[in-house]
């Protein structure tokens, strides 16, 4: 039987120790090829101007526009320390002038209707305090036609792959973050029960044997 949800914080990582101890976690994930810039490539999501929620120390969307021709990425992230950081590796991967950061809650973004292409976000579902609220609006700012995909760990994984995967976190320091996130995540069929009741449009959901895709395209004028 799966254990009940326990509810992570959503203000996101902050403090320099903190941050800096994600970063070289998120770093190792990048190098190991364990990010998921595949997954949203695969999707179709290779142009134009794009969302990313939640970047945190940015790996994710900078791989993907290193990956991409001619795209744009603006990105919302609730920390501040995050954002600092991000920045940071973006002048390092060369790619400032292609990408935005916000400081800012998810749930009122600042962007008009419609304004992009796509959206994308991996590991922050879990940390969302009001997740209706975040995926109307990510009905809102996407184009009619436009895509997106919100990918995230799963609460009811196979317990050998959970040992797998907390041996194989490092900074050691970042294993009980892992838990806590395990912990605040979703089973398929709460996932289900929850964008039932929002207005994201063509969505499905699948899931693997480390987590939940949600996918999907907004319909057409």
């Amino acid at each position: 039987m799966v254990k009940p949800r326990i509810v992570e914080t959503d203000s996101g990582i902050t403090g320099e120790f903190d941050t800096q101890m994600y970063d070289i976690m998120m770093r190792t994930m990048r190098d190991k090829g364990w990010i998921e810039t595949d997954l949203i490539l695969k999707e179709g999501i290779s142009s134009g101007l794009a969302l990313e929620i939640g970047p945190g120390p940015g790996y994710l969307g900078l791989e993907w526009l290193k990956r991409t021709n001619g795209t744009q990425l603006k990105c919302m992230e609730i920390s501040n320390d995050m954002i600092v950081l991000a920045r940071k590796n973006a002048t390092e991967y060369g790619l400032s002038h292609r990408v935005e950061y916000f400081q800012g809650d998810a749930r009122m973004m600042p962007f008009e209707d419609g304004h992009f292409n796509a959206v994308f976000t991996n590991g922050s579902l879990h940390e969302w305090a009001d997740p209706d609220t975040i995926f109307n609006e990510i009905c809102r700012v996407v184009k009619p036609g436009g895509k997106y995909l919100i990918s995230d760990l799963r609460r009811d994984m196979n317990p050998v792959i959970k040992l797998f995967l907390w041996l194989t976190v490092k900074p050691k320091g970042m294993r009980p973050g892992l838990i806590t996130s395990l912990n605040a995540s979703y089973t398929m069929a709460e996932i289900r029960a929850l964008l039932a009741r929002t207005k994201l449009q063509g969505w499905q959901v699948q899931q693997n044997p480390l987590g939940i895709v949600i996918s999907g395209q907004k319909a057409r004028n």
